[in-house]
């Protein structure tokens, strides 16, 4: 009996809980609203038709012993000087052994110049500053700020830090 009296509320918590506003998830915990927000990106075929297009090389630092992985970018997101946390300017993916990539984070990127026009003070996200990167940068880019979110692979350097040392860009050992 005890049980059936608990039901009906358990299921009104169920239906509120499914209809809060994703802004209130965003502001509880950000990251995980970043992580539902990028899921369908798991599938690397989703990510061209959403508007992002391979970027680069896969990076890595062999003096760090540690990498960054494969950057697929959405050029007009990278452009526009707003940034949206569930919606980044770049994905990032970890070859995978054999083929294909594994998502491992997402990437907001905004051009330091378009930025700075319209901001007195460089961009912040999930209370972490945007790493500024001069010209001259290996991407042959103008100076741009980014941040990284290590949201679906772990980053013992921490969850905002450029380069990850257990990401390869050699999938995950095989010879590049």
């Amino acid at each position: 009996m005890r049980r059936r009296r608990f039901l009906p509320a358990a299921i009104g918590l169920a239906i509120m809980a499914a209809s809060v506003p994703l802004s209130f998830a965003l502001a509880r915990d950000p990251l995980a609203s970043v992580r539902q927000a990028t899921e369908k990106f798991h599938d690397v075929g989703a990510a061209g038709p959403a508007g992002y297009e391979k970027f680069y090389l896969c990076t890595d630092n062999e003096r760090l012993g540690a990498a960054m992985g494969q950057h697929f970018a959405d050029v007009p997101k990278v452009i526009d000087p707003a940034i949206d946390p569930l919606d980044p300017e770049v994905l990032v993916y970890e070859p995978k052994p054999g083929g294909g990539y594994r998502l491992v984070a997402a990437e907001y990127v905004v051009f330091q110049e378009s930025w700075d026009a319209l901001h007195a003070n460089p961009p912040r996200l999930f209370g972490q500053p945007f790493t500024p990167v001069g010209a001259g940068n290996r991407y042959g880019l103008p100076p741009f700020y980014e941040l990284h979110a290590w949201i679906w692979k772990g980053n013992p350097r921490g969850v905002f830090d450029d380069w990850n040392p257990t990401v390869s860009c050699r999938g995950n050992g095989d010879p590049a």
